[in-house]
């Protein structure tokens, strides 16, 4: 059986593989892709916490599940956000976006 630590490990990881992506890249679609990582280490942190903290119940791994359904439609709004910019300013850069005027 796997250490729970080598799961808060890994989930504290892809925490900062994501805060690190988001700061450091101006694609859009690589700020959304580093958001993700993000929120797929808090899902692993309510599982992990979930088996540390209540062995028996369920929990953390319904919390889990709805996290990644409401990751998934803030997904599907972002990349729709993102297609409707790139059309408007032919690019997928956050300074395109900078530029916007009223």
């Amino acid at each position: 059986m796997i250490p729970v630590e080598f799961f808060l490990i890994l989930s504290t990881l892809l925490f900062f593989i994501g805060v690190f992506g988001f700061v450091t890249r101006r694609n859009l679609i690589a700020m959304l892709i580093s958001i993700e990582l993000v929120l797929n280490s808090v899902d692993m942190n309510f599982a992990v916490f979930n088996r540390i903290l209540y062995p028996g119940q369920l929990e953390g791994m319904f919390f889990s599940v709805f996290s990644i359904g409401v990751s998934a439609a803030e997904t599907a709004v972002t990349v729709a956000i993102i297609i409707n910019v790139y059309r408007r300013f032919k690019s997928d850069q956050v300074n395109s976006i900078e530029n916007m005027k009223l």
